[in-house]
């Protein structure tokens, strides 16, 4: 996998845009054309990873859409086709339209860019609002896909009640899984007024391309996923025949949201006494570290769990005995306080080159939610660092440390991981 372009899909930058004169602006092409010239499925893959943004994720949708697959694997065109329709009904769209309207003016008229611009039109939540506020690009990108004439045939065909005219069904309606609101909304494409039957502004909502819907606006320590809640319950001494099956429930759902690690994985997990917190946040902390430890315990080839040396927060003495098992990446699990021996996990990890010892250390800080202040939480500035506090930030904290394992087979995982994500993201809808 080709880390410099990951660093630049999760990197803030210009949307894409298409001016009147057809020129596209936004994200710069080249390194997503030489990666999808090297491998056109393992890039479209690239796009499952959260925090992928979204001007980033369009330039890769354009990039997936404009060029002839005449010669491509199936397996290749299957994996393709399945990501180019979860951007398509994930991404605004406006968004998606833009794309389609740039596709447009490069004359990119191919089969699967016919069926992604059915698939704006007529599949996705935010269709018909788009064919109401959008109605020219809307207009342009229908007639790119069936043709003028066949478009505006159809339109006719189907307001007249007319079949002479062009067969609605054969030519459109065929591909669509709702007869009815597609001749509806194709009839407010082309009505005068525009507005006089643009139908409602739909209820549903986008599909969630990061899984990350349902997050709570108040958080608090029983409602960041069932599984830590459970064991919030747990941890004080709270052990029970109910509470041990609905950790297993939950865990078993916990479980399935997670992509495996293949490789041997040390995790050298923090168990001092700040972990437990306090408040209205005791255990909070301390629970969802667990709840990630039981979720690697079951998702990880192999896994060495290290516990913190001393009654303080030795996390370098932890990576030392961690690296006695030879792993593929050693993982920090912590609040982020390195109260023993403050500074010795940054001069510990950068001196480990220099000894012949190429495996890389990363830092999983376990937070109570979303706006935890964590300037003084990073026990190693050079270290990859990432929180994580809900459930639902498991699964791409797992994707992120095959990202940062550099095992010979690691591209081969990453790969494996999205896929695994690929098929949780389709059944999100």
């Amino acid at each position: 996998m080709n880390t410099e372009l990951i660093a630049q899909l999760t990197t803030a930058g210009a949307p894409l845009a298409v001016t009147r004169a057809g020129r596209v602006t936004g994200p710069d092409a080249t390194d997503h054309a030489a990666a999808f010239e090297r491998d056109p499925a393992d890039y479209a893959l690239l796009a499952l990873l959260p925090g992928v943004t979204e001007a980033q994720r369009a330039r890769m949708l354009m990039q997936l859409l404009g060029p002839s697959r005449v010669g491509w694997p199936e397996t290749t065109r299957r994996t393709v086709d399945r990501v180019v329709r979860l951007l398509v009904l994930g991404l605004p769209a406006p968004v998606v339209g833009t794309v389609l309207l740039a596709l447009r003016h490069r004359r990119a008229n191919h089969k699967h860019v016919t069926r992604a611009a059915l698939r704006l039109l007529f599949e996705h939540a935010e269709a018909a609002g788009f064919v109401g506020t959008h109605r020219r690009v809307a207009v342009s990108i229908v007639e790119h896909a069936l043709g003028k004439a066949t478009a505006r045939g159809v339109a006719r065909a189907l307001r007249t009640a007319d079949p002479s005219i062009v067969d609605a069904r054969r030519a459109l309606l065929r591909f669509l899984a709702d007869e009815g609101a597609a001749s509806d909304r194709l009839l407010a494409l082309y009505a005068r007024p525009a507005s006089a039957l643009i139908p409602a502004a739909d209820a549903a909502a986008r599909l969630d391309l990061d899984l990350d819907g349902g997050r709570p606006a108040v958080v608090t320590a029983t409602n960041r996923g069932d599984l830590a809640a459970t064991l919030v319950h747990r941890l004080p001494g709270g052990a029970s025949p109910d509470l041990d099956a609905a950790q297993r429930r939950y865990l078993a759902a916990a479980v399935a949201a997670v992509p495996r690690y293949p490789g041997r994985l040390a995790l050298v997990v923090d168990r001092s006494a700040s972990m437990r917190g306090y408040g209205e946040r005791e255990w909070a902390v301390r629970s969802q570290a667990a709840a990630l430890e039981l979720v690697l315990g079951e998702r990880c080839a192999e896994m060495s769990t290290v516990d913190t040396p001393g009654a303080g927060t030795d996390l370098a003495g932890g990576v030392i005995a961690a690296l006695n098992d030879r792993p593929d990446l050693v993982a920090v699990l912590t609040d982020g306080y390195e109260n023993a021996c403050e500074g010795d996990l940054a001069r510990v990890v950068a001196t480990l080159p220099r000894l012949g010892i190429d495996v890389p250390v990363v830092v999983c800080v376990a937070t109570f939610g979303h706006s935890d202040d964590l300037a003084l939480r990073r026990p190693a500035p050079a270290v990859p660092q990432r929180a994580f506090w809900h459930e639902a930030d498991l699964g791409p904290l797992v994707l992120w440390l095959l990202l940062n394992t550099r095992a010979a087979a690691a591209g081969a995982w990453l790969r494996a991981g999205l896929t695994e994500r690929l098929a949780l993201v389709e059944g999100g809808r």
